[in-house]
């Protein structure tokens, strides 16, 4: 059984703690409701020091993400942003993964979270390539899933909720117990909407193709930056509706996303997409990205916060 790498001490509601301190009441909401809003950011090492990709966006995210359910975080941004540096630092963590949650607490049990405390913790470790050492280059054998992601009026897509993720479980434990690495879900349309945790994007005749955030999608950072890079590069970009057999005659599929940040795709329900193989313009946004968070290309967008 694999656990997470611990670090020294996670930030919990306003001060750090010892990693194994920052515990919960088991009446609390959060466990028996799914009120948690979490964000999922990456700190990369660079010659400069460590530095948090994209850190202002997450942390407005986040916020955003309490907002649609009517909760207040007992911190402004930049006490969120500033904590969140905080951890890095006292952590001594030259690159690490970073998990801003906020979730209610102890206090009255019933659906209505009223009288329950809004509470937040902060926690970072060391995590490398989400599905794998070497798919960032040979990319990873995925499925489509017979799940679907919930109606626009179901749960908001756009809140990246604790609750949401259980949609996200049946996916990925459907997906690797039929040997895939990944479940692609489609939307209650019958059209692509996202993997369990990540955007997707296809590339065909050369255009950039991805789905638009009424497919029931998280609106990713990461998507939002390879978008970004993709226009720095000259390349065309649309977003459209895509149906489930266009991924299948795509030249090149990626995923997008914190985690799995640029991970091509190369087959989908055992069709070969493409060559088989990462594509040129999957790894030409590849190289971009990691170019700018590795420090080693200009950050002309200022994405880099240094810790």
């Amino acid at each position: 059984m694999t656990t997470l790498p611990e670090a020294e001490s996670i930030w919990f509601n306003g001060k750090l703690v010892p990693w194994h301190d920052a515990k919960l009441h088991v009446l609390s909401h959060v466990v028996h409701y799914g009120t948690s809003f979490f964000e999922g950011l990456r700190c990369y090492e660079t010659k400069r020091g460590p530095a948090l990709f994209r850190l202002d966006e997450h942390v407005d995210r986040l916020f955003d993400s309490c907002k649609i359910y009517r909760v207040e975080i007992p911190y402004s941004k930049e006490e969120i942003r500033d904590a969140i540096l905080e951890t890095i630092r006292a952590n001594k963590l030259r690159s690490c993964y970073v998990r801003p949650v906020v979730y209610r607490g102890y206090g009255l049990l019933r659906v209505d979270p009223g009288g329950c405390p809004v509470e937040v913790a902060i926690a970072t470790w060391y995590q490398g390539t989400y599905l794998g050492a070497d798919v960032l280059e040979n990319g990873v054998d995925v499925c489509i899933s017979s799940w679907n992601r919930p109606a626009p009026n179901t749960h908001p897509s756009l809140s990246k909720a604790g609750g949401n993720y259980m949609n996200a479980q049946l996916i990925r434990m459907e997906a690797i117990a039929n040997g895939y690495s990944e479940g692609i879900a489609l939307n209650t349309d019958g059209l692509i909407s996202e993997g369990s945790g990540e955007n997707i994007f296809l590339v065909k005749d050369d255009v950039l193709i991805t789905n638009s955030l009424s497919a029931s999608i998280l609106s990713g950072i990461t998507r939002a930056s390879v978008m970004t890079l993709a226009e720095d590069l000259g390349l065309k970009i649309r977003e459209q509706d895509i149906p489930r057999e266009m991924l299948y005659i795509a030249d090149e599929v990626f995923f997008a996303g914190s985690a799995v940040e640029v991970t091509p795709v190369r087959s989908i329900d055992r069709i070969t997409i493409g060559t088989g193989a990462r594509g040129p313009i999957t790894e030409q946004l590849q190289s971009r990205f990691f170019g700018v968070t590795s420090g080693e290309v200009e950050d002309t967008h200022g994405w880099l916060t240094y810790v």
